[in-house]
């Protein structure tokens, strides 16, 4: 039987050299996010070089988190044929901005943030992502109440808005199928003043849940139940996981978790923190393992010595990580979404400060 001659090692070098890309806010109103998923991500690929002999660096483009931008950037992207895959972008409506783009070049891409059910079922097939699903998100809201409020009657406010009516409809179903009595309003993003809304509520109301976008107006909405006495407790989506939501009391759910104290994570969390601050949200970590997870398929798919979007985007859907930072086994089905992905509840304490409890 003949042997396959192996690679020489130069070659091999070469093609693990190469650079992987990321889509995020670098400017804008929304830099403090997208620095920080940049340098989580170059921290992923600087501990993943340390421990693998390669030398993988980053090549940032700046989206401010605008679809239009996106599509602009993520078209110089695509046409980098040297580029093999790329971190992001960071929002839903990005992702759709560059879905057939990024389909038409086979350019895969892992996200690390956007949670638009949309996104799902293979729509865009180069895609990947490391979080779950708005859909995923109302189910598990729904069973943090059942858990741990075990509300007899929710009343669910919706905005009015696609990424509200997702998260509602599947937070409704699951509470229904569980016998809970569900109530539903709609309030438009411009209201102000909630007053009628509130006095509307009935008394024997155990859950208010607001899966709204804006945490300015949820804390409005929240002050005025606290003004009108409303005992209900008060559940928000992950929007609201917002330093302008800060209602003490009220639960937030998002879809990550604070990593301190997981296993593994210290010395992560350390070289993050030397290198680049102690200040820093849920949405670095993700990103982390988005890179983490582009640098495992990239070397795999090396191991020939070259590779190509095909290769890295099969290498990407055949990565099997047991354990990650977030605490969770990374492993993508057919169409790129993590199956142990799921959301996570905080309760805003009296100091500000959030303390997990689901």
């Amino acid at each position: 039987m003949t042997r396959a001659t192996p690679p020489p090692a130069a070659s091999v070098a070469k093609c693990d050299s190469g650079q992987i890309g990321f889509l995020g806010a670098l400017s804008g109103p929304f830099a403090v996010v997208g620095h920080e998923q940049a340098t989580w991500a170059k921290l992923a690929l600087d501990m993943f070089d340390k421990a693998n002999g390669t030398h993988f660096t980053l090549k940032q483009g700046d989206t401010q988190l605008n679809p239009k931008l996106a599509l602009k950037v993520g078209a110089t992207f695509a046409a980098n044929k040297t580029l093999l895959a790329t971190i992001g972008p960071a929002g839903s409506q990005e992702v759709m901005a560059l879905g057939k783009l990024f389909t038409q070049q086979a350019l895969p891409a892992v996200i690390s943030s956007a949670t638009s059910v949309t996104l799902s079922d293979g729509a865009y097939p180069t895609f990947s992502r490391v979080v779950a699903s708005d859909a995923v998100q109302g189910r598990s809201d729904a069973q943090f109440m059942l858990d741990k409020l075990h509300p007899s009657k929710v009343l669910i406010v919706d905005d009015g808005e696609p990424y509200s009516a997702t998260i509602t409809a599947a937070a409704a179903k699951a509470l229904k199928a569980a016998g809970v009595q569900v109530l539903r309003k709609s309030v438009n993003q411009t209201v102000t003043d909630f007053t009628s809304l509130v006095t509307s509520i009935p008394t024997d109301t155990n859950v208010v849940f607001l899966p709204w976008q804006l945490a300015g107006k949820a804390e409005q909405f929240a002050q005025q139940l606290e003004n009108q006495n409303v005992n209900a407790k008060l559940v928000g989506s992950d929007l609201l996981d917002s330093a302008q939501f800060t209602m003490a009391g009220a639960y937030v759910s998002s879809f990550a978790r604070d990593i301190h104290g997981l296993p593994g994570t210290a010395p992560v969390i350390a070289a993050y923190n030397a290198a680049y601050g102690k200040k820093w949200s849920l949405f670095g970590p993700p990103t982390y393992v988005a890179a983490q997870v582009i640098a495992t398929a990239y070397k795999a798919a090396c191991a020939d010595g070259k590779a190509t979007r095909a290769e890295l985007l099969q290498a990407i859907r055949a990565v099997r990580l047991p354990r990650s930072i977030l605490g969770i086994p990374v492993s993508f089905d057919k169409h790129g979404e993590m199956p142990s992905a799921r959301f996570y509840v905080s309760q805003i304490q009296a100091n500000g400060k959030h303390k997990l409890v689901w």
